[in-house]
């Protein structure tokens, strides 16, 4: 009899547990409507095709995993230029998105717009419909040309989950080093 009790007493215990760990992955929405994550995503990497100044054809890829327990899905992803002689420029209508990371891009997502502010040289990419929790997806950005003065250029990235009011959650610095590769401006 006591080993039915006891059975009984961790069936149930398992069960609340279970049942307030499915509560948790839910969305925080607070009073005045703004959504944030549970968990919020995560910066895996930053990476470009070519580390010349001046070439064309480069693409920057920019890996975020959305983990199972972000609870919202994510709508939008910004990336701010934050140190760099020169200010990118992107060929926006070039913008794509995968599932996936390097060579094993599967799936393309579908984007909503994709736009840029050029005061705060922002780029705002925007998903539709939102990528859900559990994946992680690759950015493919493609510049018009990589900047023409060699250097660090710094890379904010800021995600947002879905909503009307969503609280943007900056992951980090993404760092892409141009090189002279042995030419000269100079005589």
């Amino acid at each position: 009899m006591r080993v039915k009790t006891l059975f009984g007493a961790t069936l149930f215990l398992a069960l609340s547990i279970g049942g307030v760990a499915t509560q948790v992955a839910q969305a925080v929405q607070l009073r005045d409507g703004t959504v944030y994550f549970v968990q919020p995503p995560s910066l895996v990497e930053v990476i470009t095709t070519f580390k010349g100044v001046n070439v064309w054809g480069a693409t920057y890829y920019f890996t975020i995993n959305v983990p199972a327990n972000a609870g919202e899905s994510l709508q939008r992803v910004t990336i701010t230029q934050r140190e760099g002689v020169e200010n990118i420029r992107y060929d926006l209508d070039d913008t794509r998105a995968f599932v996936g990371t390097g060579d094993r891009k599967r799936a393309r997502l579908t984007l909503g717009s994709v736009t840029r502010e050029r005061e705060t040289r922002t780029v705002s990419v925007n998903f539709d419909p939102p990528v859900t929790p559990g994946q992680t997806i690759t950015i493919a950005l493609r510049p018009v040309k990589n900047p023409s003065f060699s250097g660090v250029y710094l890379l904010g990235v800021t995600v947002f989950p879905v909503g009307e009011k969503s609280h943007g959650q900056f992951l980090g610095f993404g760092r892409l080093q141009f090189y002279n590769e042995g030419r000269s401006w100079f005589p």
